[in-house]
């Protein structure tokens, strides 16, 4: 990830997109929240927290590396254990550099039949460079990706844990995609190829959920998440909702109705292809990601269980209520 755009003037927007007929405000979005019986899921912020521990100890998961192979192994394993029906695609995708990414997206499917779908998904694979360190000496070697990549995987699996003790009632898949994280910053379009080539070519036949979470760098201690620009302007009923719930819940502080900038991530490969997705990612007050970014310092030492199980509790609260 990335890069992010800020955007002057984002809060007109957002109360410009709230306040269409079929989007819903975020005070209806509350007024309806409040009409659904108080539903808090379960969710384990230790057992995030040890998959995200788990998917570290394997080594940068860089395409092509060993590491790499090993850990798409795991989490098919781990989706495979917990009920979901998985399916792998498997593509060779070519990086901005010429190089040939041995790629794996893994998706994870819960009653595979039902034609209303909740889509969630995260990033699996590491940044090959540590271009954001400060010391020039590290640009060349590769990250963990304990928060960008891991964390929303880690996530993503307890909750998969979760629904095998409770089944959803509709559709749910989980998707961990591949080669997000082999871009240029001056090349937007060099993100994000595992997502691209799954909007573009699904496993699936007439792959289409309803909506989808994207969850990137969602481990960070004290992280704040503010409203994802192309998120609000895409998916804004979606957004308010998981707002709402988060507010409910009392994580106000950690969700505040704020907007964010306009982020290049795996959402907008779905948005494009008119699938409302939204992205919950660490956006700083000061603007800008996390500062173990993209450097050699994004390691377990910054991740937050606290921060797992609220992000987890938010978005599994709104799979239960609605899914």
């Amino acid at each position: 990830m990335r890069r992010y755009i800020p955007v002057i003037g984002i809060a007109m927007l957002l109360g410009a997109c709230g306040a269409k007929g079929n989007a819903g405000t975020s005070a209806d979005s509350a007024a309806a929240a409040a009409e659904i019986p108080a539903v808090v899921a379960g969710f384990s912020a230790d057992s995030a927290y040890r998959y995200v521990a788990e998917q570290v100890a394997f080594g940068p998961r860089v395409p092509n590396s060993e590491a790499h192979r090993r850990a798409g192994d795991w989490l098919a394993s781990r989706l495979e254990a917990y009920g979901a029906e998985v399916v792998n695609q498997r593509v060779t995708l070519r990086a901005f550099d010429g190089t040939q990414l041995q790629s794996r997206n893994i998706l994870g499917r819960y009653n595979p039949e039902a034609s209303e779908r909740l889509l969630l998904l995260a990033h699996w694979d590491c940044r090959p460079w540590a271009d954001q360190d400060a010391d020039p000496a590290r640009h060349s070697q590769p990250v963990d990706g304990a928060n960008d990549g891991a964390s929303g995987v880690g996530v993503l699996l307890e909750i998969a844990r979760q629904l095998s003790l409770q089944a959803p009632s509709k559709g749910v898949d989980i998707l961990f995609l591949d080669a997000e994280d082999w871009g240029d910053e001056g090349d937007e379009d060099s993100w994000a190829l595992g997502a691209r080539e799954f909007v573009e070519n699904p496993p699936v036949a007439n792959y289409a959920p309803s909506e989808g979470i994207l969850l990137d760098m969602v481990g960070g201690e004290n992280a704040r998440f503010r409203r994802e620009y192309f998120s609000q302007r895409g998916a804004p009923a979606l957004n308010n909702a998981i707002w709402s719930i988060a507010a409910e819940l009392g994580y106000s502080d950690r969700f505040p109705d704020l907007p964010g900038g306009a982020i290049t991530d795996d959402h907008v490969q779905f948005l494009q292809a008119g699938i409302p997705v939204v992205d919950i990612i660490e956006f700083g007050d000061g603007g800008g990601f996390n500062s173990r970014w993209h450097t050699s310092a994004d390691n377990m030492e910054g991740i937050s269980a606290e921060t797992l199980g609220i992000v987890g509790s938010t978005v599994m609260t709104y799979l239960r209520r609605n899914y």
